[in-house]
């Protein structure tokens, strides 16, 4: 006999899903694989033990072409100005200036603005997850993606939602962990800070492809390995923003399973004491065959 858990299961993913279409279909500044940005895929990563700095099946950067004027848009500008807040290496204690403070309420202040945001909030009011009251509706953003916590193996407060996702960190100074975003990647290489090492895959995996949005990859960034990371590319700023927002508020598992456009992917969203996001990332399960996908 089927568990009675099981239909609202598929149900919540089915309204999950639908309402990751339509952050996907009202991402307006989504950037076009090929037209406004393009990627090298290169080899195949191999296993690349901590040690072993080695195996590089890329000799050329990730990135071969992006059009930065989209880097002028206001979400942009305003996600990029808090990249430089915070200190790499977990242990270290974060220290908020009142610029940075002020940086943080500026980019929430941004993403409530836009097309995707607007739609998340509007549900979680619905669902009666978040409150209809926009300064207090930014104050439980703030929690969620800001407020800082002590990492594992720390005794201060060391780390962030949006720090370990976003920025990403390192612990250790040989494993760089989080560091789930395409900007800050692609700004990184710009910089010499990122060696890309090659595409990850597995045997259930789909071949990753220039021209789709999510890839699994492997690099270094500041002496330390990610040896398999996964992320967007191209997507926009307030496209990750509220779709990990309304993973976290709305689903109490820890991996959902969502399907829009041409994408199959699983959402990976640790919580951290139930109030703060500890990490959350894209995990591409499948492509859908074309001639499956029901156009909206």
């Amino acid at each position: 006999m089927r568990p009675s858990w099981i239909p609202t299961m598929i149900e919540s993913d089915r309204e999950l899903s639908a309402m990751v279409q339509k952050l996907w279909d009202n991402d307006i500044n989504r950037l076009r694989p090929g037209t406004d940005y393009r990627i090298s895929l290169q080899g195949k990563a191999g296993n690349l033990s901590l040690m072993n700095d080695g195996n590089d099946a890329a000799g050329l950067p990730l990135f071969t072409y992006v059009d930065e004027s989209i880097f002028k848009k206001e979400t942009f500008l305003a996600f990029i100005s808090l990249l430089d807040n915070y200190e790499s290496d977990t242990g270290v204690p974060e220290v908020v200036t009142p610029e940075e403070e002020a940086e943080n309420h500026k980019f929430l202040d941004s993403m409530v603005k836009t097309p995707a945001m607007k739609i998340v909030h509007k549900h979680l009011v619905a669902k009666k997850l978040s409150p209809e009251d926009m300064t207090q509706f930014k104050e439980q953003l703030y929690r969620i993606w800001f407020e800082l916590y002590a990492r594992r193996g720390s005794s201060k407060p060391d780390s962030s939602g949006f720090e370990h996702v976003f920025v990403g960190e390192t612990r250790g100074g040989r494993t760089v962990i989080g560091f789930h975003n395409w900007i800050q990647l692609y700004l990184q290489e710009k910089l010499g800070h990122i060696d890309y090492k090659g595409y990850s895959v597995n045997a259930n995996s789909p071949q990753p492809d220039e021209n789709k949005h999510i890839l699994a990859l492997q690099f270094s960034w500041k002496n330390g390995i990610k040896p398999k990371g996964s992320i967007f590319i191209g997507v926009s700023p307030e496209f990750e923003f509220a779709l990990y927002t309304l993973c976290f508020l709305t689903s109490p598992n820890e991996r959902v399973r969502v399907s829009f456009s041409l994408y199959d992917v699983e959402i990976v969203c640790h919580h951290y004491n139930q109030k703060h996001i500890g990490t959350t990332y894209p995990v591409l399960v499948r492509y859908q065959n074309d001639e499956k996908k029901i156009h909206s």
